[in-house]
């Protein structure tokens, strides 16, 4: 089992930024942590993940501007977003997988922290 609490959410202005927690309490092994938002009207897109040997991946609309990490001590994953823009507002969703990171990989869904962006 595994449970995902995600915090950090809020209101910025465009080319703000924001940093996201997700704090994870598990007693199952978890190769592959990441973040995802949906926007309303919209599929939950795949945002970061990092998996158990900090090897990072990207969406192409965040490079550059995103960076996820962990602490493996405090037990809780990060999202650091900079230079927002309107278009990143959505609902975001940290998640685990057990086994490896990929689409369709992810067994446990935080309740997700809503992140808006202004222009």
């Amino acid at each position: 089992q595994v449970q995902l609490a995600e915090s950090g959410g809020g209101s910025v202005q465009a080319g703000g930024s924001l940093r996201l927690s997700c704090v994870v309490s598990r007693s199952t092994p978890v190769s592959c942590m990441g973040w995802f938002r949906q926007a309303p009207g919209t599929e939950r897109k795949e945002v970061a993940s990092i998996n158990s040997i900090g090897t990072t991946s990207y969406a192409d609309s965040v490079k550059g501007r995103f960076t996820i990490s962990k602490d493996s001590a405090k037990n809780t994953l990060y999202l650091q977003m900079s230079s927002l823009k309107p278009e990143d507002t959505a609902m975001y969703y940290c998640a685990s997988a057990r086994w490896a990171c990929g689409s369709g990989s992810y067994d446990y869904w935080g309740q997700g922290t809503q992140v808006t962006v202004s222009s």
